[in-house]
């Protein structure tokens, strides 16, 4: 599975292109394992790329029932739960919120830039470095990892310029 084009969340760019290749990835994967991609769980995959900032599950409901949908919180919570077994969404602990995943199917951790300022929120691609170092660490502290994610916080440059 091709991975997203990587594009900095604080770039110019057509984002209809981001949603438009999840949405595309996300049909594929479903298709070749089996996953059902049901109506709702693609416009919750939809709205939590509708941008680069991530969505709590309450601003889903909010953003449906504008839209005349009128899900209860554990529908949502199940179709959060569908997108995360099928790699497709990543869950930022230190915000309750979801965030679109820049290579669905893979496994792996998340390694994240948290915009303290405007809120942006940056899946780092290339972590080879990072993933040798943590497992060097882990390996000489005897401890196994099961579950990784890695969240930093702080400034992006148009925040600290002053461009945000």
């Amino acid at each position: 599975m091709p991975a997203a084009p990587l594009v900095r969340p604080t770039q110019a760019h057509d984002h209809s292109q981001c949603i438009s290749q999840a949405l595309s990835s996300a049909e594929q994967l479903c298709a070749a394992s089996g996953a059902r991609l049901t109506p709702l769980r693609r416009r919750v995959l939809e709205l939590v790329w509708a941008s680069h900032k991530p969505l709590g599950a309450y601003d889903l409901l909010d953003q449906l029932a504008r839209e005349g949908h009128k899900p209860a919180p554990p529908t949502i919570y199940r179709a959060l739960d569908f997108l995360l077994e099928q790699r497709l969404i990543h869950r930022l602990a230190s915000l309750n919120a979801y965030l679109g995943c820049s290579h669905p199917g893979d496994a792996h951790a998340g390694y994240f830039l948290i915009c303290q300022g405007c809120g942006t929120v940056e899946e780092i691609a290339d972590t080879r470095g990072l993933q040798q170092a943590i497992a060097q660490v882990t390996e000489a502290a005897g401890f196994l990892m099961e579950q990784g994610a890695l969240e930093l916080g702080g400034r992006c440059l148009p925040c600290r310029e002053g461009r945000a």
